[in-house]
């Protein structure tokens, strides 16, 4: 098996990241003005118990997709894939997937320009999250080649 190069395909998982977290805030939009409660300030809140229905919404969009499934719907729709810095072909665990995303904050902090900068100035193309994580981003069709040869 050859050694997996990563490329900085910035283009590709900052589309992807969009495509999560437009799902994501979606959901969690719909959510508050569907059963949240009226606040003061004339908006919409989530309060006690259904304050974390988002919060698992996202745990299951990002970590329990990626971890389960192999890759969250925009990695997936744009042909990305999350491994182990190892480079082995495999899901990642609930608590790589879960350090990866915790940090998508940082990472996407004045437009992605943390995350950027990252990936672009790392010997494996990482994002914080990943370097915390131990994960880097392939394309799928990398793997694929790697099986074959």
């Amino acid at each position: 098996m050859q050694p997996i190069k990563t490329q900085p395909n910035i283009g590709n998982r900052f589309l992807a990241g969009f495509i999560d977290y437009l799902i994501i805030y979606t959901v969690t939009f719909v959510l508050i003005f569907a059963i949240g409660e009226p606040n003061d300030e004339g908006g919409y809140s989530l309060d006690g118990a259904q304050a974390f229905i988002p919060m698992l919404f996202w745990l299951a969009m990002t970590v329990g997709l990626e971890s389960g499934l192999g890759g969250t719907i925009g990695n997936s729709l744009v042909g990305l894939k999350a491994i182990p810095l190892s480079g082995v072909n495999r899901n990642l665990t609930f608590i790589e997937s879960f350090k990866r995303h915790l940090l998508d904050p940082v990472d996407m902090f004045f437009f992605g320009l943390v995350g950027i900068v990252t990936i672009k100035n790392t010997e494996m193309n990482q994002r914080i999250g990943d370097l915390w994580g131990k994960t880097i981003v392939v394309p799928m069709k990398s793997l694929n080649e790697n099986v074959t040869d």
